[in-house]
């Protein structure tokens, strides 16, 4: 009797220990997993979305699409860039802008 009784006792004491053991890992894997893929990219849009709110006439441009282009106009939520084939003007939204380059003075 008195021998499963400490067993019983045993295994509730034990599986709380089980269960952290199994947790553990799980928790370090998505704080592994957080450091090493959300907060990158989390920082590379911040950084893209500082780059387009300034953003400003005669900048280079580089859109989702793959199109470069000078920026001409500017307005609230759209950019108007003159690309190099016959200065065709093309009008897109800021969110299609996946780089700009400053232009460098000097």
């Amino acid at each position: 009797m008195n021998l499963v009784k400490f067993a019983m006792t045993d295994a509730a004491a034990g599986s709380w220990t089980g269960m952290l053991g199994t947790l553990l890992p799980l928790v370090l894997m998505f704080g592994l997993m957080y450091l090493l893929l959300i907060r990158p990219q989390r920082t590379k849009e911040k950084k893209l979305r500082e780059q387009i709110n300034a953003m400003a006439v005669g900048d280079k441009v580089v859109t989702a699409g793959g199109i470069v282009g000078k920026v001409v106009n500017l307005k609230d939520d759209e950019v108007t860039i003159s690309t190099s084939v016959a200065n065709t003007l093309i009008t897109f939204k800021k969110a299609s802008v996946s780089t700009v380059i400053k232009p460098v003075s000097e």
